[in-house]
């Protein structure tokens, strides 16, 4: 489990495994964050880890794979503290309780970041072994400006 230090700057946290094709989306948004010396953060745990990564924190950011039925590399965005996540749109995790399940619990015992952004970037190929499909990686650079520009307010 990755070592928690509370922060006033965001929380950068990128969820999913490097392994399987476009769920390795966030560790990519990841390398490219910290090459510009951003703070950030890769995470494979479950849910209820996540959860607890993110207690105390003021700002957090979560980045994930999502499977909407969407063009691969569409950039999706939720502030959590006011939307609930569409059901069944991060379900391409390793794990039974995921991104979209850890909100919504962390909602229900009212233990959400002050304020929590999540993105969701599309992907089409979670196979096993396989890389960041082209509209996926293309995508990668928008999602790491974006998150520069959130940072910034």
């Amino acid at each position: 489990m990755t070592k928690i230090v509370k922060s006033k700057t965001p929380w950068i946290i990128g969820v999913g495994n490097p392994l399987r094709g476009d769920d390795g989306v966030a560790a990519a948004v990841i390398a490219h964050l910290k090459a510009e010396d951003i703070p950030a953060y890769e995470f494979d745990g479950d849910g209820a880890e996540l959860m607890e990564t993110w207690v105390g924190q003021g700002r957090v950011i979560v980045i994930d794979a999502a499977s909407s039925g969407a063009p691969a590399g569409t950039l999706h965005r939720f502030e959590a503290n006011v939307e609930e996540l569409p059901k069944n749109f991060f379900r391409h995790s390793t794990h039974q309780f995921g991104v979209a399940e850890a909100v919504e619990m962390a909602r229900v015992l009212n233990q959400l970041p002050g304020h929590l952004t999540v993105y969701g970037i599309e992907g089409v190929d979670f196979g096993f072994g396989s890389r960041l499909s082209p509209d996926v990686e293309a995508a990668v650079q928008d999602v790491v400006q974006q998150i520069k520009t959130d940072i910034g307010r």
